[in-house]
């Protein structure tokens, strides 16, 4: 599933853009980092379990960061429905 990330026209990377698109109902599944600040990822778990949005835990942020294609490390990011 995190293959998918690696598809920049299907994804959004970033706790604040990810809570955004979540909202908006743009969201088909989210992933957060176990090693990123709680109060971040929380809210992203939170919201998703409010939409009934599937949310899964990745190792890391580095390796979330990775998936996504990117050179920084993510907190959250999430594939567009």
């Amino acid at each position: 599933m995190l293959e998918a990330l690696a598809d920049v026209d299907r994804r959004v990377v970033g706790t604040k853009q990810l809570l955004r698109a979540i909202s908006e109902g743009k969201i088909a599944h989210a992933f957060v980092a176990q090693d990123a600040d709680l109060l971040l990822t929380k809210r992203v778990v939170d919201r998703c379990f409010e939409m009934r949005i599937p949310c899964t835990q990745v190792e890391s942020m580095e390796k979330l960061g990775r998936a996504c294609g990117i050179d920084v490390k993510a907190a959250a990011a999430g594939l567009l429905a």
